[in-house]
């Protein structure tokens, strides 16, 4: 089944450029993956308005055959500006090990890595994979933080430091030795540019309205007892039932009524102001303003009101998926998506993140599903393998739930 090809931007050591990734596919039973590029060369361009003139022209190149490369041509320049999920700064690496390794730093690293060992693979760059074979860790970056903590963590850490230290501009060399610019027709450029051009303007201008906006939210936030608190009360409906759990965000990071990756969910919610009243045994008993929410519990003043946000229908979603992705509701799509998200952060479980990944034929599915685009291709039948996927994710989520 053919997946997408998408722009990518590297931080190398000439600067940002950007290019054309193809994720790992399948075709004639065979498994392939590809970058821009001819053989061994790999292309590279200072923005996308470059890009954007050369794919429209090209004839030939490691692309041409992949079976979704006739959209790419008819593509404009906005659909070619890699999104910030797909910035690799290659260059950045050695600030960004010196970093204490929490999870943001391990994902941001694991990211840069797995596109470094992509394009080892694809232009083949043995003295990549050398230098990234030299220390056990460089492998276990897709895990989280889990294979570097305690002391045995810390040294693997330290190695991985140590090999970056001394290593990573043989990485850098390497890859800068397969770059090449090729030139670009300069009416098709002059095109692109006015493309980029307003893309840019149009860019500023929702920055700036969205600057506006916020300005009137300052002063029309949320209001009531759990806006105060900043925790939200959240309702999973699954095949087993309906549950109730509370969750809130420590800045980005999401923290469930539980501990340990077990998250305390309860049939009514009668049953939930109960629990809280009675333990503080979990993670939210850390957060400043539970004492606040428990106050009112004990009293038996606690009103679990859940906002229709945060409502997350499970049912019926893998089934709607075996027929595809028009059988699908978005809104509920998504809505799982980031409980399943959520949840795999909180229990620095990675495999989750690993499956939604725009390179894997789940996330393919979702992205297309939530984030519509008619120049995109559409996924293929049979959806046997997104559905699988999904099953397993669902599953593993609701072995989570601790049913009180």
């Amino acid at each position: 089944m053919a997946q997408d090809i998408v722009p990518i931007e590297l931080g190398l050591t000439q600067g940002d450029v950007v290019t054309l990734w193809a994720p790992r596919w399948r075709e004639k039973g065979e498994e392939w993956e590809a970058f821009l590029g001819d053989e061994e060369d790999l292309f590279v361009f200072p923005d996308a308005a470059h890009l954007a003139a050369f794919v429209r022209t090209a004839e030939e190149h490691d692309l041409t055959d992949h079976p979704a490369w006739s959209i790419v041509p008819s593509l404009g320049v906005a659909d070619l500006s890699p999104d910030d999920n797909h910035q690799f700064d290659l260059v950045g690496v050695p600030e960004l090990i010196a970093e204490d390794p929490d999870t943001w730093t391990i994902g941001e690293l694991a990211d840069v890595i797995a596109i470094v060992r992509a394009l080892a693979d694809v232009c083949d760059l043995e003295k990549v994979h050398e230098v990234l074979d030299s220390a056990e860790g460089f492998s276990l970056l897709p895990q989280g933080t889990l294979p570097f903590s305690g002391r045995d963590g810390a040294k693997l850490w330290d190695e991985l430091s140590e090999v970056v230290s001394e290593k990573w501009d043989e990485v850098l060399d390497a890859i800068d030795s397969v770059v090449s610019t090729p030139e670009v027709p300069e009416k098709e450029l002059a095109v692109a540019q006015e493309e980029l051009a307003a893309l840019e303007a149009e860019t500023a201008a929702a920055a700036d309205t969205s600057d506006d906006e916020d300005s009137d939210e300052e002063t029309d936030e949320p209001t009531g007892f759990w806006a105060e608190v900043g925790i939200d009360p959240i309702k999973i409906i699954t095949s087993a039932g309906e549950f109730y759990t509370l969750r809130c965000y420590l800045g980005d990071d999401p923290v469930f009524l539980g501990r340990r990756g077990k998250i305390e969910v309860f049939t009514s919610a009668r049953a939930l102001s109960r629990f809280v009243a009675e333990n503080d045994e979990h993670d939210l008993a850390e957060v400043e303003t539970w004492n606040d929410v428990k106050v009112k519990a004990t009293a038996g003043e606690l009103d679990v009101d859940v906002d229709d946000d945060n409502v997350y229908v499970l049912t019926g979603i893998a089934e709607d998926m075996e027929e595809g992705p028009d059988a699908l509701d978005p809104q509920q799509l998504d809505l799982a998506v980031e409980l399943f998200e959520d949840a795999g952060e909180w229990a620095e479980d990675e495999s989750v993140k690993e499956a939604l990944a725009s390179s894997e034929s789940l996330g393919w599915l979702v992205s297309f599903v939530v984030a519509p685009d008619p120049t995109r291709l559409a996924p293929s039948a049979p959806y046997d393998s997104e559905v699988a996927a999904f099953r397993e994710l669902q599953a593993k989520f609701e072995d989570r739930l601790n049913t009180n």
